[in-house]
């Protein structure tokens, strides 16, 4: 949730201040975003099916990039559903263009995002799974780490990369480099990219089996709180593995104000972080966020060295 809008706590001026980029989109000025291409070779038989699903809705600007993107992951054991709920402004027709090239399009009203990626994991059947946004992107030889990880780690359940920061015209203006994962952390304030997540059906089906459609913007935190509770192992991974797009048509900061952080303090209830002390809420989120400018330090000093 978190990843849509600057964290209550901690204003962007102050992180500006003292370096820490969690929290803030537009950290520096535009710059070409640049892609390298992933020499795609290994054991692509034992690799598992991943199913990965785009709620869309009138995104014609720039779901095709989000398409994009994932097809030229080529991985091999992809379901990729698209679910798009009755777009009016050209997405349909986008889509139309797609729909041969192994992409499950689906177009059908919903009753907004959090319906729509229910109804889309409802066809899915890979052992792993995902969604990606339709303004969104993934990021060079993502899946191929994915899934590789999860054979290779058969007792984690969720995991999650790094993030870029992209704007309208897909030009790179800010990144999130992430510490390890902290569960703790998680139960008060959500700064997983929501574009790196995946996880496995087990843990998916353990802890319900859906979105609830009672959060319009909190969803993906909901679910990764239930994730927890049902006792979940999360890694953090330290490679960047998606794109977050920023524009103006996204969900508006006065919608987060008048419903967004009305759910986030009914999650943080709910799921019991408000009988953390304040005290220990401030010392766990410093904490976390040092350890973050330590882990962008360290990879700001690996651009240089290989730059």
């Amino acid at each position: 949730m978190i990843s849509r809008f600057s964290s209550l706590g901690l204003g962007v001026a102050v992180r500006r201040l003292l370096g820490i980029r969690l929290g803030r989109f537009h950290q520096y000025n535009p710059r070409q975003l640049s892609l390298v291409a992933v020499n795609h070779t290994g054991d692509d038989d034992r690799l598992p099916v991943i199913s990965l699903v785009t709620p869309s809705f009138n995104q014609a600007d720039f779901i095709e990039y989000t398409l994009e993107s994932v097809l030229e992951q080529n991985y091999p054991k992809l379901q990729y559903i698209v679910q798009d709920g009755l777009s009016s402004d050209g997405t349909r027709e986008i889509l139309g263009r797609y729909a041969t090239r192994n992409i499950d399009v689906r177009i059908e009203t919903d009753n907004g995002q959090t319906d729509a990626l229910n109804k889309g994991f409802a066809h899915a059947d890979g052992e792993i799974m995902g969604y990606l946004n339709s303004d969104d992107l993934l990021l060079p030889g993502t899946l191929r780490l994915v899934g590789r990880y999860f054979r290779d780690n058969p007792s984690v359940d969720v995991i999650y990369g790094n993030r870029l920061i992209v704007d309208e015209a897909g030009r790179e203006v800010g990144r999130w480099v992430l510490p390890e994962h902290n569960s703790e952390i998680l139960t008060f304030i959500d700064y997983v990219p929501q574009e790196t997540m995946f996880w496995r059906r087990r843990i998916w089906e353990r802890a319900g089996g859906r979105f609830d459609t009672d959060f319009h913007f909190a969803m993906d935190w909901e679910l990764l709180l239930r994730f927890i509770r049902a006792g979940a192992v999360f890694r953090h991974l330290p490679g960047l593995f998606g794109a977050f797009r920023v524009h103006g048509n996204q969900k508006s900061q006065t919608d987060f104000l008048v419903r967004g952080v009305g759910e986030m303090n009914g999650l943080r209830l709910r799921y019991g972080s408000k009988n953390m002390s304040f005290v220990r809420r401030i010392v766990l989120h410093w904490a976390y966020l040092s350890q973050h400018r330590l882990a962008d330090a360290a990879f700001e000093a690996s651009l240089r060295k290989n730059g």
